[in-house]
């Protein structure tokens, strides 16, 4: 039976890689991506060694992006902090370059990619665009990230969180680390990326987004206090802030129908403390590629269920670390005992990781 070739909606890392696997397969799909440029969405930046690895997969080399390597990682819960050497090289890579690198090789594959295009809905197997145009794919690589599609959300899931992103000055001292701030109901990451500045990436209550007026600015005053060391490193004016809300943290999709791929954060949600979320985004749209080349439209429950039993346990422990750092009453005790105990930051690094 011949197939007809996969829709892809979404053209960052997960719907890319879904994208070059199946070209590399002589299956060249069509990836629609509503940006018209490369960007620096809220999330990503951070490349685990799983990350890498995958990368690999597709023939794209981190280091030669111009990716910072990040060898330690520094917590940090009020006056209190703990280092550590990381399990293997991690590196620092905006998501700008990582995404028009992905998506340039796509299009060097043959992959038709389309920019501006808007996805308004999904209504009765059919994909209606922006511009009034109505698609009927056999299959359906989902790859829209955190944002819902009209008419195939995920599910309900929790979604008090809200991410926050800026770049900020690097300061010397950053070169090498992932330094994470744990805050009352929520975190910060910071790393140095390739442009040479640091990516700062905040996860933090709605509400308490809410109490600071909406101000990113001013809600970084308002942590001041309770993170000294962090709000030094903002000192400089953080610039470019974007953000995205209600985050549904700790989702996993286990069903789905034939003919639909969810991938990316549209098939698992990992904090972004545990910094795997590009990993798990490369990963969950290689193996629903593969799965296609291997089953068809057909193949997309096996697949999903499978990822999902995947992402069980990095997604289950990166919870139990993100409920734990956000209680100012268990962070501060627990990162005195992890500073008696070096090599458990590592072994939280570990057990937090998809694979490849």
């Amino acid at each position: 039976m011949r197939r007809t070739p996969p829709l892809i909606v979404g053209g960052g890392p997960a719907g890319a890689a879904a994208a070059i696997t199946l070209a590399r397969a002589g299956v060249c799909a069509t990836v629609l991506e509503r940006t018209t440029e490369a960007h620096d969405p809220v999330c990503g930046g951070f490349l685990g060694w799983d990350a890498i690895a995958a990368l690999k997969r597709l023939g794209i080399d981190a280091q030669a992006l111009g990716a910072k390597p990040i060898t330690h990682v520094r917590v940090i819960a009020g006056k209190r902090q703990a280092e550590a050497l990381l399990p293997h090289p991690a590196a620092g890579l905006s998501r700008r370059t990582l995404d028009m690198t992905l998506l340039a090789e796509a299009a060097k594959l043959g992959v038709d990619v389309r920019r501006g295009v808007t996805v308004r809905r999904m209504e009765d197997g059919q994909i209606h665009l922006a511009d009034g145009a109505v698609l009927q794919p056999e299959s359906l690589f989902l790859a829209t990230g955190k944002h819902e599609l009209r008419g195939a959300a995920r599910g309900s899931g929790k979604r008090e969180r809200v991410g926050l992103r800026a770049t900020v000055p690097a300061q010397p001292d950053l070169a090498g680390w992932i330094e994470l701030h744990l805050l009352d109901g929520g975190y910060a990451g910071l790393l140095v990326q390739d442009d040479g500045q640091a990516n700062l990436c905040l996860s933090i209550a709605s509400t308490r987004l809410a109490a600071a007026g909406g101000s990113p600015e001013r809600l970084i005053a308002m942590l001041a206090t309770e993170a000294p060391h962090l709000a030094a490193r903002l000192s400089r004016t953080a610039t470019h802030w974007s953000a995205i809300a209600a985050v549904p943290y700790g989702w996993r999709t286990r069903d789905t129908v034939a003919g639909r791929f969810r991938v990316g954060d549209q098939a698992a949600v990992i904090a972004s403390l545990a910094g795997d979320g590009i990993a798990i985004a490369l990963s969950s749209g290689i193996a629903a590629a593969d799965a296609w080349i291997d089953g068809g439209p057909e193949a997309a429950p096996a697949f999903q269920r499978r990822f999902a039993r995947r992402a069980a346990w990095p997604i289950g422990a990166a919870e139990t670390l993100r409920h734990a750092s956000e209680r100012p009453a268990l962070a501060a005790p627990l990162l005195s005992l992890v500073a008696t105990l070096p090599g458990s930051l590592g072994l939280a690094a570990r057990i937090t990781r998809i694979g490849v």
